[in-house]
């Protein structure tokens, strides 16, 4: 018998193009509710690729809600690859709404243009521009729509703050701390009033301890006259740059443009900005998982309903006790002679095939020359997974806070490790030694001793 599926339930309205069915049918108009089912099996990720098939097609098209005469056997060609596309995954997309509603839009719109099934299957983009005014266009946006301008008008202007989540996996939270987690299966980073963020961590290998993030989705709430609900997901091998309706901004709004999606490159790095909340948030692919980092003002940051019921927002209380790993237990282990593993209540067992701690150091020293608390992540995922690429992981996501820090002398941590969640620290200050606060104690009582002597 399976254990139960948590399920993240999430709906909204979105065009079917702009397209209309053909004669003697009544207009389409809009997708049925869309549902995402977010699993939270830690080792599987959704096999439906309907979205993907969505996008493609979308892209391929250019978003075109009228194409031409002259454009028509491309369209075509365009439709029959998306035909195809939606087959393959026929099997794993069984019950989604999203998938049979494509289905069933590919076939009125077959009908529409008189596109047999039989042809060619390549999908060059449409010449055909965007009609003037249409929203992905539109330069022009309602002040409340900047958030710069409208909530801090006549205010000091925003306190920005970062999250990161990256590597194995590696939590730099709203405050400062720094966390390595196990965190596996289904967690959400942020939720707040205006957006969510999900991620999903799966083993790196079999029975492995070592996890990393295979799976993220962003759903961007209804807001004003702004953006309408949008949805971001990505897995393994599949960063889209367009949003899960194949669009690339935030809708039919006059608002549309204050949330943006752009493909920086093409399969591994993607900033989506989000201006009406003060937001960036950047989704990379590094190797086979996926990083995230974000910037965010720290009124929207703490714009939660009820603060109490956010224990498990990762990005603002971090991670439970019982999920953090005793980061300095391992490195002193491994740096010790003859072992890798360590002797930790919350251990990280090393992947059959790791580096030795010696060639873990040097490969991180090559991107990584400051050994701060990235640099030691960098070391720490090399033992436990024995894959070089969570090297660039930890680079990019210090290459991340230094584009999206606010403050510039907070771009390096060291010695943040384990910590329960919502203690009150100074921010990235290590501990004093006992030796040092020792020597300052007998400074302080040092004019009374002697004066005792002297009587």
């Amino acid at each position: 018998m399976q254990p139960p599926r948590e399920r993240l339930v999430v709906t909204g309205r979105a065009g079917w193009m702009g397209m209309g069915r053909g004669a003697g049918r009544s207009a389409l108009g809009f997708w049925p509710t869309l549902a995402f089912l977010l699993c939270s099996f830690p080792a599987a990720t959704s096999p439906c690729k309907i979205l993907k098939c969505n996008s493609e097609f979308w892209s391929a098209t250019a978003g075109s809600h009228s194409p031409t005469s002259d454009d028509a056997p491309e369209f075509c060609a365009a439709l029959r690859t998306y035909a195809l596309c939606t087959r393959r995954t026929a099997r794993t997309c069984r019950g989604d709404l999203a998938y049979h509603s494509a289905v069933h839009g590919i076939e009125d719109l077959m009908s529409q243009y008189n596109c047999s099934k039989d042809g060619p299957t390549s999908q060059p983009r449409l010449r055909t521009l965007p009609p003037p005014g249409d929203s992905q266009e539109r330069s022009d946006s309602p002040e409340i729509c900047h958030y710069e301008k409208s909530f801090h008008k006549h205010a000091a202007a925003p306190n920005y703050t970062h999250c990161g989540l990256f590597g194995d996996p590696h939590l730099r939270t709203f405050t400062d701390r720094f966390q390595t987690c196990k965190v596996q299966g289904a967690w959400p980073l942020i939720d707040n009033n205006y957006l969510n963020v999900q991620v999903t961590n799966t083993p790196v290998l079999p029975g492995s301890a070592a996890t990393a993030t295979s799976k993220l989705t962003i759903i961007f709430k209804n807001f004003q006259e702004c953006v309408d609900q949008k949805v971001y997901q990505a897995e393994m091998d599949e960063l889209p740059a367009a949003f899960a309706d194949g669009s690339k901004n935030g809708g039919d709004k006059h608002g549309a443009n204050s949330l943006k999606i752009t493909e920086k490159v093409s399969g591994q790095h993607v900033e989506i900005q989000a201006k009406y909340i003060g937001t960036t948030i950047v989704v990379r692919q590094v190797g086979r998982y996926l990083t995230f980092a974000v910037r965010m003002p720290e009124e929207v940051v703490n714009a939660v309903e009820d603060r109490d019921s956010q224990g498990l927002y990762l990005c603002l209380r971090g991670c439970p006790l019982n999920q953090q790993i005793d980061f300095q237990a391992f490195r002193a282990n491994a740096e010790g002679p003859g072992t890798r593993r360590p002797a930790a209540a919350s251990p990280a067992p090393a992947a059959p095939d790791t580096f030795p701690y010696e060639t873990a150091v040097a490969k991180c020293k090559e991107k990584l020359p400051v050994e701060d608390l990235y640099y030691q992540a960098c070391v720490f995922d090399l033992l436990t997974t024995g894959d070089v690429n969570f090297t660039l992981a930890a680079y990019y996501a210090l290459e991340d806070v230094k584009m999206l820090h606010s403050n510039k002398d907070r771009l390096h941590l060291y010695e943040r490790t384990r910590e329960p969640p919502g203690r009150a620290a100074a921010v990235g200050m290590p501990p004093a030694p006992r030796q040092l606060l020792g020597s300052l104690l007998l400074l302080t009582l040092l004019p009374a001793v002697l004066e005792a002597v002297a009587a």
